[in-house]
Protein backbone atom coordinates (compact mmCIF):
# COMPACT_ATOMS: atom_id res chain seq x y z
CA UNK A 1 0.00 0.00 0.00
CA UNK A 2 1.05 3.42 -0.58
CA UNK A 3 1.47 6.24 1.97
CA UNK A 4 1.74 9.27 -1.11
CA UNK A 5 -1.11 10.95 -1.76
CA UNK A 6 -3.05 10.29 -4.56
CA UNK A 7 -5.18 12.56 -5.65
CA UNK A 8 -8.69 10.78 -6.55
CA UNK A 9 -10.97 11.79 -10.03
CA UNK A 10 -14.44 12.51 -9.01
CA UNK A 11 -17.26 10.10 -9.16
CA UNK A 12 -19.79 13.25 -10.32
CA UNK A 13 -22.79 13.82 -8.37
CA UNK A 14 -26.27 12.37 -10.05
CA UNK A 15 -29.60 10.98 -8.75
CA UNK A 16 -28.02 7.90 -8.13
CA UNK A 17 -25.31 8.42 -5.90
CA UNK A 18 -26.48 11.86 -4.69
CA UNK A 19 -27.29 10.47 -0.92
CA UNK A 20 -24.23 8.28 -0.98
CA UNK A 21 -22.38 11.20 -1.27
CA UNK A 22 -24.44 13.42 1.48
CA UNK A 23 -23.66 10.22 3.78
CA UNK A 24 -20.20 10.20 2.86
CA UNK A 25 -20.37 13.80 3.39
CA UNK A 26 -21.29 12.89 7.38
CA UNK A 27 -18.57 10.27 7.16
CA UNK A 28 -21.17 7.55 7.01
CA UNK A 29 -21.34 4.76 4.58
CA UNK A 30 -24.62 3.80 3.32
CA UNK A 31 -25.49 1.31 0.40
CA UNK A 32 -28.05 0.06 -1.04
CA UNK A 33 -30.19 -2.27 -0.10
CA UNK A 34 -33.64 -4.71 -1.84
CA UNK A 35 -36.36 -4.57 0.34
CA UNK A 36 -38.13 -7.43 -2.23
CA UNK A 37 -34.60 -9.50 -2.54
CA UNK A 38 -33.01 -8.68 0.28
CA UNK A 39 -29.82 -8.39 -1.26
CA UNK A 40 -27.48 -4.96 -0.86
CA UNK A 41 -25.54 -4.22 -4.14
CA UNK A 42 -22.70 -1.76 -5.11
CA UNK A 43 -22.40 0.54 -7.27
CA UNK A 44 -25.45 2.97 -6.13
CA UNK A 45 -28.24 2.27 -8.07
CA UNK A 46 -31.95 2.47 -7.76
CA UNK A 47 -32.88 -0.70 -9.32
CA UNK A 48 -31.54 -3.58 -7.79
CA UNK A 49 -29.24 -5.99 -10.07
CA UNK A 50 -29.95 -9.31 -8.73
CA UNK A 51 -34.29 -9.13 -8.90
CA UNK A 52 -34.84 -5.82 -11.31
CA UNK A 53 -37.10 -4.25 -8.15
CA UNK A 54 -37.27 -1.00 -7.69
CA UNK A 55 -38.05 -1.14 -4.58
CA UNK A 56 -34.73 -0.38 -2.81
CA UNK A 57 -33.91 1.84 -0.31
CA UNK A 58 -30.40 3.22 1.47
CA UNK A 59 -29.14 1.89 4.37
CA UNK A 60 -25.92 2.42 6.80
CA UNK A 61 -23.39 -0.27 6.77
CA UNK A 62 -20.49 -1.45 8.65
CA UNK A 63 -17.96 -0.43 5.98
CA UNK A 64 -16.16 -2.93 7.23
CA UNK A 65 -14.37 -5.76 4.35
CA UNK A 66 -11.45 -8.11 3.63
CA UNK A 67 -9.44 -7.86 0.50
CA UNK A 68 -10.10 -10.39 -2.36
CA UNK A 69 -7.78 -9.40 -4.57
CA UNK A 70 -5.44 -6.53 -5.12
CA UNK A 71 -3.17 -5.05 -7.83
CA UNK A 72 -0.30 -2.14 -7.08
CA UNK A 73 0.32 0.44 -10.06
CA UNK A 74 4.09 0.82 -9.18
CA UNK A 75 4.75 2.62 -12.73
CA UNK A 76 2.43 5.58 -11.54
CA UNK A 77 2.98 8.50 -9.66
CA UNK A 78 3.02 7.93 -6.75
CA UNK A 79 2.12 4.39 -6.82
CA UNK A 80 -1.18 3.19 -5.99
CA UNK A 81 -3.03 -0.15 -4.72
CA UNK A 82 -6.59 -0.73 -6.04
CA UNK A 83 -8.28 -3.79 -4.90
CA UNK A 84 -11.68 -5.65 -4.95
CA UNK A 85 -12.92 -5.47 -1.21
CA UNK A 86 -15.72 -8.21 -0.05
CA UNK A 87 -18.11 -5.66 1.84
CA UNK A 88 -19.28 -7.36 5.39
CA UNK A 89 -22.78 -6.76 4.11
CA UNK A 90 -21.78 -9.49 0.76
CA UNK A 91 -21.38 -6.81 -1.89
CA UNK A 92 -17.54 -6.98 -3.40
CA UNK A 93 -16.42 -3.46 -5.02
CA UNK A 94 -13.51 -2.10 -7.11
CA UNK A 95 -11.09 0.58 -4.47
CA UNK A 96 -8.14 2.20 -3.55
CA UNK A 97 -6.15 0.58 -0.81
CA UNK A 98 -4.35 3.32 1.84
CA UNK A 99 -1.81 3.17 4.56
CA UNK A 100 1.29 1.67 5.13
CA UNK A 101 2.08 -1.98 5.70
CA UNK A 102 2.23 -4.99 3.35
CA UNK A 103 -1.67 -6.23 1.92
CA UNK A 104 -2.53 -9.67 1.22
CA UNK A 105 -5.58 -11.29 0.35
CA UNK A 106 -7.92 -11.95 3.24
CA UNK A 107 -6.78 -8.69 5.29
CA UNK A 108 -9.48 -7.52 7.04
CA UNK A 109 -10.07 -3.10 6.08
CA UNK A 110 -12.30 -0.78 7.28
CA UNK A 111 -13.92 2.24 5.42
CA UNK A 112 -12.20 5.83 5.02
CA UNK A 113 -13.42 8.70 3.09
CA UNK A 114 -10.56 11.16 1.06
CA UNK A 115 -11.91 13.80 -0.93
CA UNK A 116 -11.61 13.71 -4.55
CA UNK A 117 -10.23 16.27 -7.34
CA UNK A 118 -13.05 18.27 -6.89
CA UNK A 119 -14.14 17.66 -3.48
CA UNK A 120 -16.21 14.87 -3.78
CA UNK A 121 -15.75 12.28 -0.75
CA UNK A 122 -14.50 8.96 -2.27
CA UNK A 123 -14.52 5.41 -0.31
CA UNK A 124 -10.82 3.46 -0.13
CA UNK A 125 -10.23 1.20 2.44
CA UNK A 126 -7.31 1.19 4.83
CA UNK A 127 -6.28 -1.84 7.18
CA UNK A 128 -8.84 -2.14 10.04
Amino acid sequence: MSTKARVMPSPGIGPDNEAFVAAAREGRFVLRFCDDCGKTHWYPRAICPHCTSSNTQWKPVSGRGTVYSYSTMQRADPPYTLAYVTLAEGPTMLTNLVGDGPCRIGMPVQVQFVDSEDGTPVPVFGRA
